[in-house]
């Protein structure tokens, strides 16, 4: 059985679309799959099940992945633990399963802990034609942290790099409010981009500042400074007209209730807010109060977070 992770961007959201690098998290609800040769090629994801040809996303979507890794057809089983649309990363998941799953069943042997480097090239290969299909022009930052678990710093010029931490990072994620498309939200900050430059390029001056600054708290562990720099980053993506009523709401009683800090995570606009904390719970009982939906994991120091998801 294939697996992947799913994330949350603590910072640079929006921002790595421009070359600005990103950092993101793995985080422990993810999506597994399996793949055999078949006569005919189908996809089912839970309930649902597609062709290449039935003229669906999901179906070229399929399409484009087997064509990326130059596939015979496959009969593919994914079961997703993560909401879809949220910025949990579910749909790079989602493709980084299938990817590895039919690569499986393509050299008929079972995935190893340790994926050599030209694989996980060929598997981000197969998740960027999936997620092209749905974003159209994808930062690559989901697929990788999809790949790659851990804590990963992010640009689209120099790629992934795993990133130490000194100490663990306990998060609480809260799905606030319905989701937006991706391919809206990016191109929304487009088009404000073309109207005002002067806006969205101090914007992403200031969260590049914010994501060097977190580099070193990482390392230092300076979790206070950490917190700080998540609520400065979500009052930059704010002013681009990213945050909603539900978003703002979220992170108010996530800091109100003794978070570190808090901030959208992903594309903005509805979906999910991430807050950093020592101690989860009273976070997790004010949004559960309000009626999040919410979970918490943790990252831990240079290590991949399939560990099992927590529920306080």
């Amino acid at each position: 059985m294939a697996r992947a992770n799913g994330k949350v961007i603590l910072f640079g959201e929006h921002a790595v679309v421009y070359g600005v690098p990103a950092i993101a998290a793995g985080v422990d609800r993810g999506v597994n799959a399996t793949a055999a040769r078949a006569d005919q090629a189908t996809l089912a994801i839970g309930a649902r099940h597609v062709a290449p040809d039935d003229g669906s996303d999901l179906g070229r979507a399929y399409s484009a992945l087997l064509s990326a890794v130059d596939a015979p057809p496959m009969s593919t089983h994914v079961e997703s633990r993560l909401p879809a649309g949220c910025g949990l990363g579910a749909s790079a998941a989602i493709g980084v399963a299938t990817a590895r799953a039919v690569l499986d069943a393509m050299t008929e042997q079972d995935g190893t802990a340790t994926e050599p480097p030209e694989r996980l090239t060929r598997v981000l290969a197969a998740a960027n034609a999936w997620e092209c299909v749905f974003h159209g022009n994808p930062s690559g930052i989901d697929a990788a942290a999809a790949a790659l678990g851990g804590t990963i710093l992010y640009s689209r010029e120099d790629g992934a790099r795993s990133l130490h931490l000194r100490r663990a990072l306990t998060l609480a994620v809260a799905i606030a409010g319905p989701p937006a498309a991706t391919r809206e939200m990016v191109a929304g900050v487009a088009n404000l981009r073309a109207r005002r430059p002067e806006i969205v390029d101090k914007a992403l001056e200031g969260i590049h500042a914010i994501v060097r600054n977190a580099q070193l708290f990482l390392r230092d562990g300076d979790l206070p400074s950490l917190g700080q720099l998540m609520d400065l980053n979500h009052m930059l993506l704010s002013g681009l007209f990213l945050s909603t009523e539900e978003i703002e709401h979220a992170c108010g009683l996530a800091r109100k209730a003794g978070a570190l800090g808090s901030k959208l995570t992903g594309a903005g606009g509805g979906g999910a807010v991430v807050a950093l904390v020592r101690d989860p719970q009273p976070v997790i009982h004010a949004w559960r109060g309000a009626g999040f939906e919410c979970f918490a994991t943790t990252v831990t120091p240079g290590c991949d977070p399939d560990r099992g998801e927590h529920d306080p």
